[in-house]
């Protein structure tokens, strides 16, 4: 079996195997047991079982994402330099995969050493994943964009990708509780459990590695165009020049925010406004299932209307699950009609969201002349992130600011509300947002004018 880089001059426009296409998405599911587990249980984790206030968490969760920034500008920096027989993405998942492993017991490990001492563990912890996770992530979404430049079949790698993050998103929240509460509950359960989840996700990596190839960019080495690495600055000008990257690293953003809230705020919810902390694996199987199952469907919609538009359109299915809900939010049977609409909404956001971002690495190099993959998905994962942070900083903020008590069993009037409008209102909000900084982009019906007139180029370089 051959790891190396595949160097056929058509390859990147060629279409890629279904087992590829599988053993790339086994990296989002590696990615998605760390990534669902800090939004849908650590904030949890932290308040409930490691007893530490919810405020102090939400400015540890904000400050971290920011400052990991850093951290994602210079993975992109790395991985477009990095030269290696097996490509430039594909040597960092390799690399990583065991530290991914062993960050994430930490994560879930906080000793008993005070207010102070957990205070400063979380920290170090929470911000030591973030590096590793940055580390992996980054070159794995990079690799995307190196494997195939085809439009469509870029599409379709990118949904079975999120069919995969979505599955590992199920599993982690149906499993997670009982699998710490088989294995004795309490601190050693939440240990032991995310120890096996490592090891896991460690094996799935493997697999990306193995069996991916990188092939954008492979055929220029072999027809001796020369490609210089671009400074720093000059590669930050580029990005903001890209009013594509723009746009989607602020849709993410969004996103991140909406994302994070919507994992974290659900055990909440289900505790005290439904009256049963085991709805919440009902509430995210009502919404998971369905955007499972749109996935699968959505392919062909992609191809006649466009990634832009099918994103639209399901941020407003999404925003009728969430008035569906406003309708009766103390209904259990109302608020999983509403999860399901939203299940539904959040498909095509999430199918083709990737695939946007790998097409405006194209639209990047027409507009400056720099192809700066790692870059532009470096930059952008920061804005994810830092939504993500923002998100679960809201989640300790606004229950913070609505007096909520951690394990309590029951809470006041203003916990309650706090927690309904971390459920409802301030998604919606953000919906809108989202849909507002969509309505410019237009690179789905430019792209392949885009494509033809960078072959050509590329073609009076030989």
């Amino acid at each position: 079996m051959s790891t190396n880089v595949n160097t056929s001059v058509n390859a990147s426009t060629g279409k890629i195997g279904f087992f590829e296409k599988i053993s790339y998405a086994c990296g989002d599911f590696a990615n998605n047991i760390i990534f669902s587990s800090m939004g849908a249980f650590l904030v949890f984790y932290y308040t409930d079982v490691a007893k530490v206030g919810a405020a102090a968490i939400g400015s540890i969760m904000l400050i971290s994402r920011l400052l990991d920034g850093i951290i994602d500008i210079i993975m992109g920096f790395v991985v477009d330099r990095t030269k290696s027989k097996y490509g430039k993405a594909r040597p960092w998942i390799l690399r990583m995969s065991i530290p991914f492993a062993i960050a994430t017991v930490l994560l879930f490990s906080v000793p008993n050493l005070g207010e102070t001492g957990k205070l400063i563990y979380i920290f170090l912890t929470y911000n030591i994943v973030n590096i590793i996770y940055t580390s992996i992530n980054v070159p794995y979404g990079t690799l995307s964009s190196l494997m195939t430049q085809d439009q469509y079949d870029r599409s379709v790698l990118n949904i079975v990708r999120m069919i995969f993050s979505l599955v590992s998103s199920l599993g982690i929240t149906m499993l997670t509780l009982p699998v710490v509460n088989a294995l004795g509950g309490g601190q050693k359960g939440w240990t032991m459990a995310y120890l096996i989840f490592g090891i896991i996700a460690c094996v799935l990596f493997f697999i990306t590695f193995f069996f991916t190839k990188e092939r954008v960019g492979a055929s220029a080495e072999v027809e001796n165009v020369k490609k210089e690495n671009v400074p720093v600055l000059e590669g930050l000008k580029g990005l903001f020049k890209n009013k594509y990257w723009v746009i989607l690293t602020a849709n993410g953003l969004a996103n991140g925010v909406n994302m994070a809230i919507s994992m974290g705020v659900n055990i909440y919810y289900a505790t005290y406004i439904l009256g049963n902390p085991n709805l919440v694996g009902t509430l995210s199987l009502a919404m998971l299932l369905p955007m499972i199952g749109g996935l699968f469907i959505l392919a062909p919609f992609v191809k006649r209307f466009g990634k832009r538009n099918m994103n639209i359109a399901g941020n407003i299915i999404t925003i009728v699950g969430y008035v569906i809900t406003l309708l009766n939010p103390t209904n259990a049977g109302m608020v999983i009609i509403g999860a399901v609409i939203r299940g539904i909404g959040t498909a095509p956001g999430t199918g083709v969201g990737f695939a946007m971002i790998a097409d405006s690495v194209e639209y990047g190099e027409w507009k400056t002349g720099n192809r700066t993959e790692g870059l532009v998905f470096s930059a952008q994962s920061y804005g994810g992130k830092a939504g993500s942070g923002l998100g679960g900083a809201l989640i300790g903020w606004v229950l913070a600011a609505g007096g909520y008590v951690g394990g309590a069993a029951v809470q006041s009037a203003a916990a309650i509300y706090s927690i309904k409008a971390l459920f409802i209102f301030i998604p919606i909000v953000v919906l809108v947002v989202q849909i507002l900084l969509l309505v410019p982009y237009k690179l789905d019906k430019e792209y392949p004018t885009i494509l033809k007139e960078l072959q050509e180029r590329n073609a009076s370089k030989v």
